[in-house]
């Protein structure tokens, strides 16, 4: 398909949405794009060739519309530098430009063309939020690749709501299968996928995120980089910006634009700032991946931190570390790809961006506690105390943000890092007393566990 929408077509009052889609230019493309809404005033598209994501063009809409003829002009003008190194990897002479009749089809030795198809296991964690399931779980049963199974873990639920939704959209597909973790926290969860997966590589993404059908060849792609990736991140474009909620958090966030791939490792290169302690260089929970036996060698996610405990989050930053400390490269394939849901509600968002706060500095306080990496650490607090006292400044985008207020939620931020050092005390002592628990209340295999 030349185009897919992305974005959910419901627009706050008063607000002038971007639309957000993406195009392929390896087919004809549509005479002209239509927005779910003539109220949507500008496109925010996603190019791609073969699958591969070259970068964004935004443009204004008419109505809620414009012409493709429009539309490859604005393309050719903006990437036909990164179209034609595509098209070089193919073996393929430069396009000289960009029309409406697109370009050719992938050549067998596509850069996107999966080598080689290890078995991928699929972990989602949910907790009674049945419906943005039901999206999630049509979308990975659209996944193109060819070798992987879905494992879906309903997480201390208080009714069957998530159970009904794995057995009404999966139906006889026996790669679905749906399992119980009664210890409530994001991180108990995923280690509950770990010990459930099958799998070479365990990949993760959540309930409010739709997975591109070539989601899990970008995947595969980023391990065969390198011999040492022992964690592969993606791209995770936003979904839809259509409330000053949206627009505030597609700002607030580094992870999803970037179509530039990267191996990330401990060589001095990469060694400034905070890194490897920075928080979002690296991509976001929402979308990676791990060889299986490297998590399990870690200990899997720790269970002090992320959402459903009182850190909030900072488990996917604490792993991401820990896969680097052990010796191993993180590989970013923006071709991995999927579309985030960000909260709508500002009510919503505040919590969140709490949490994004608290997680931060509790995972950092694990480290700082930690005799391991805590000189490390330190050496690196002046240069990370800078870069946060330029998050107002570096927020991309901040014309998007003037029906957000942006300062309020910069506050809450705040108060969130002074809070995470405190959360996470209370977050040891939680998992501690979970830790004490009988063997069968942790890891009992239960009668709501199932295969689809």
């Amino acid at each position: 398909m030349p185009t897919r929408q992305v974005g959910v077509g419901t627009v706050a009052a008063g607000f002038l949405p971007i639309w957000c889609n993406d195009l392929e230019l390896g087919t004809h493309l549509p005479n002209e794009l239509a927005a779910p809404s003539s109220s949507y005033r500008s496109l925010r598209c996603l190019v791609r060739l073969h699958g591969d994501p070259l970068g964004y063009v935004s443009l204004p809409l008419l109505a809620g519309r414009v012409s493709a003829d429009v539309v490859a002009r604005v393309i050719e003008a903006t990437l036909k530098a990164e179209i034609n190194s595509h098209r070089y990897q193919e073996g393929l002479p430069p396009a000289e430009t960009i029309t409406v009749a697109g370009l050719e089809p992938p050549a067998p030795d596509c850069p996107n063309a999966p080598n080689n198809t290890p078995f991928i296991s699929v972990v989602v964690c949910t907790r009674n939020r049945a419906d943005l399931l039901r999206t999630c779980l049509r979308a990975l049963r659209a996944v193109t690749y060819p070798r992987f199974e879905v494992i879906v873990v309903d997480n201390a639920p208080l009714n069957s709501s998530t159970r009904t939704a794995v057995e009404q959209e999966a139906g006889d597909d026996a790669r679905f299968r749906y399992v119980i973790e009664p210890r409530p926290g994001l991180s108990c969860a995923r280690n509950r996928g770990l010990t459930s997966a099958r799998g070479d590589i365990v990949a993760y993404t959540d309930d409010d995120v739709t997975v591109d059908p070539g989601w899990l060849s970008g995947v595969a792609r980023g391990f065969a980089a390198r011999a040492d990736v022992g964690c592969v991140t993606g791209l995770a474009c936003t979904a839809a910006i259509e409330s000053p909620a949206e627009a505030y958090f597609d700002a607030r966030v580094s992870w999803a634009d970037s179509c530039q791939r990267q191996i990330f490792d401990m060589s001095p290169r990469w060694r400034d700032g905070l890194y490897p302690y920075s928080p979002g260089r690296f991509g976001t929970g929402a979308n990676f991946a791990f060889q299986t036996q490297v998590l399990k060698s870690l200990g899997g996610f720790d269970e002090a931190l992320g959402a459903g405990t009182p850190t909030a989050g900072g488990e996917d930053l604490d792993a991401f570390v820990r896969v680097l400390l052990a010796g191993y490269a993180i590989a970013y394939e923006p071709a991995g790809i999927v579309w985030h849901h960000h909260r709508a509600d500002l009510d919503d968002l505040r919590t969140q961006m709490f949490g994004y706060g608290t997680g931060l500095t509790a995972f950092l306080t694990k480290h700082l506690l930690d005799a391991r990496t805590r000189r490390a650490l330190l050496h690196r607090v002046p240069s990370g105390l800078r870069k946060m006292a330029r998050i107002p400044g570096t927020t991309r985008n901040s014309a998007l943000t003037e029906q957000a207020p942006g300062g309020e939620l910069l506050l809450r931020e705040f108060l969130g890092f002074a809070a995470g050092p405190l959360c996470y005390a209370r977050a040891r002592r939680r998992a501690g007393a979970m830790a004490a628990s009988t063997p069968s209340q942790q890891a009992q295999t239960l009668p709501g566990e199932m295969s689809a």
